[in-house]
């Protein structure tokens, strides 16, 4: 790995905990994470930037207020919430191989960005059903999704539309070179 992928995986990394202090109170806040987690991903494709957002979560994991609300270690993560920080990692993988694979065209982006967003909600959810069953609690599926996908998912797609814009111009400036 050349010093230049290490830089610009610590950024990227900086700039999803920049992003996950930005945000809107409410009971789970909105937050423009998922907007760096898709713009590091569509401009530095899957293999490094999921290691952004590893390095991101590994981060947070080790204490740093890097998550949301200025939190961070290892209870955040086995939080009730985790799930959907953890999902980051699969989410930028994913946006980076169809922007490999796909291309750095807006559309591409956007459907590869989607199919991310997808696999974060999908763990997170069942993460979060699996905490409450755990405290011996019962939240079903619907329930879940009711109070922490469907609220989110308009300003998650202007998010995405954000972030393949924001790809699309920085990509030629960060793609590896060979």
């Amino acid at each position: 790995m050349s010093t230049r992928d290490m830089a610009q995986i610590s950024i990227s990394a900086a700039l999803v905990s920049l992003c996950a202090w930005l945000s809107v109170p409410a009971a789970i806040p909105f937050t423009m994470q998922t907007f760096a987690v898709f713009a590091v991903g569509g401009t530095l494709g899957a293999r490094r930037g999921a290691m952004a957002l590893g390095l991101y979560i590994l981060l947070g994991a080790l204490g740093l207020p890097v998550f949301s609300g200025f939190q961070g270690g290892v209870g955040a993560l086995f939080g009730a919430t985790g799930g959907y920080i953890l999902g980051f990692l699969p989410a930028a993988f994913i946006a980076g191989l169809g922007a490999e694979r796909l291309g750095r065209g807006v559309p591409a982006l956007v459907f590869s960005m989607c199919a991310g967003l997808l696999s974060c909600y999908v763990l997170g959810t069942a993460w979060y059903v699996a905490v409450y069953a755990r405290a011996g609690e019962t939240a079903s599926v619907t329930a879940v999704l009711s109070a922490c996908v469907l609220p989110f998912i308009p300003a998650d797609a202007a998010k995405i539309c954000l972030a393949a814009v924001l790809a699309k111009r920085l990509a030629p400036y960060c793609v590896q070179r060979s």
